[in-house]
């Protein structure tokens, strides 16, 4: 099971492909102009009622696929009310789908949108494979595709819209190390998310630019670095206790991936008398991630307000759209490496903030979840302390 960090994560380990991002000067005025509107949670709709979904914007359809709803309740949660919401303000039909984890039904969705003509097709892809062949699918089709928070490694789309993902692992990593900048030489277990979402490829990029120095000089110890098939959360907590118990119970710090992941290690510390006394990293700004930073149980997690994400998608589909190529180039400003395409891709690559415990109140403010979700019960002093309502 234990295995060197540079053979879980290496260019030949477990399919894992390095990506280089320049970031585009223009990308910090894009964050800035796009509006950030407030949303709290929102209920799932019925599949069948989704996919019986006809067109009725004036202009058209655009097609969005979603990857899943177990591992992140961020596609339902956010993303699709936000898209639905962004596109129908350019009048335009949004037509989200969500393959709840399942490759032949993302293929199946894809089928159906093409079929019907949409304009544009907005790919959130479970995995590089299945991405990369809608995306070939839907260029035979003579329709534009963009790649949507995760890009599709060997696939065909022109352009990519995200967060600057090193960044987001930049800021984890950062965050484990100010957490343990007293305790030298401290022992920390990297739970990573899944080797087949080249998003987690490049969280761990990010991580390593802060964290290797420290490994190499004894600043930090690296026990054991885990990818986790699928971002299982389950899986997650299963494999770091065995890596515990190997470890004879000894762990200063966490990289998680996640909040899910984080959750799960959680779990596993609390079994152990640990929790609240060994820092965990985290992402995605969840309301459980939320709490447990509250807590003290979870050091930090990484803020990505989807709303900028999805208008930045919207407004490139709707260029594409209406076939104005120089203004999706003039949103598209930055420039995303693909080994396995041997291809440069047009992106849009999004700033990500660090949330620990004073700067939850952020998150509450910007709409992303409410203090009701957070703040009952035990909680209800720590939210009063930081002005949490």
């Amino acid at each position: 099971m234990r295995a060197k960090s540079q053979d879980l994560f290496g260019q030949n380990g477990h399919g894992w492909a390095r990506v280089g991002m320049r970031r585009g000067a223009l990308a910090v005025g894009l964050v800035g102009v796009l509006a950030l509107t407030a949303c709290g949670a929102n209920s799932s709709r019925d599949d069948k009622a989704s996919e019986t979904k006809t067109a009725g914007g004036k202009n058209g359809t655009i097609g969005v696929i979603l990857p899943e709803t177990a591992t992140s309740a961020r596609w339902e949660g956010f993303d699709k009310p936000m898209l639905e919401k962004a596109l129908s303000a350019q009048g335009f039909d949004a037509d989200v789908q969500n393959a709840q984890g399942e490759v032949q039904k993302f293929t199946t969705l894809a089928d159906g949108m093409i079929a019907k003509g949409v304009k544009v097709l907005i790919i959130a892809s479970i995995n590089s494979e299945v991405g990369g062949a809608v995306a070939a699918k839907a260029k035979k089709a003579g329709i534009p595709t963009i790649d949507y928070d995760r890009l599709n490694l060997g696939g065909s789309s022109d352009y990519y819209v995200s967060f600057d993902n090193v960044r987001v692992g930049q800021l984890q990593g950062q965050g484990l190390a100010d957490a343990l900048k007293d305790k030298r030489g401290g022992q920390v277990v990297e739970i990573e998310g899944s080797p087949t979402d080249n998003n987690a490829t490049l969280f761990h990029d990010g991580q390593r630019k802060v964290l290797q120095p420290l490994y190499d000089s004894g600043g930090l110890k690296l026990v054991q670095s885990q990818p986790i098939d699928g971002w299982n959360n389950q899986e997650g907590g299963r494999l770091f206790e065995q890596i515990l118990t190997t470890n004879a119970g000894k762990v200063d710090g966490v990289v998680a991936a996640n909040d899910g992941l984080a959750g799960a290690v959680i779990t596993v510390l609390k079994k152990n008398g640990l929790n609240g006394k060994v820092p965990v990293t985290g992402q995605d700004a969840t309301a459980e991630g939320l709490k447990a930073i509250l807590r003290g149980d979870q050091y930090m997690t990484v803020f990505k307000p989807i709303q900028q994400e999805a208008d930045a998608v919207a407004k490139l589909a709707v260029a594409l759209a209406n076939n104005d190529k120089a203004s999706a180039d003039g949103l598209a400003t930055n420039v995303s490496q693909d080994p396995k395409g041997k291809r440069e891709v047009k992106s849009v690559l999004l700033e990500p903030f660090l949330i620990t415990r004073p700067d939850v109140k952020r998150v509450v403010a910007e709409g992303y979840v409410s203090a009701r979700e957070i703040c009952g019960g035990e909680l209800a002093a720590a939210c009063t302390e930081l002005g949490i309502s």
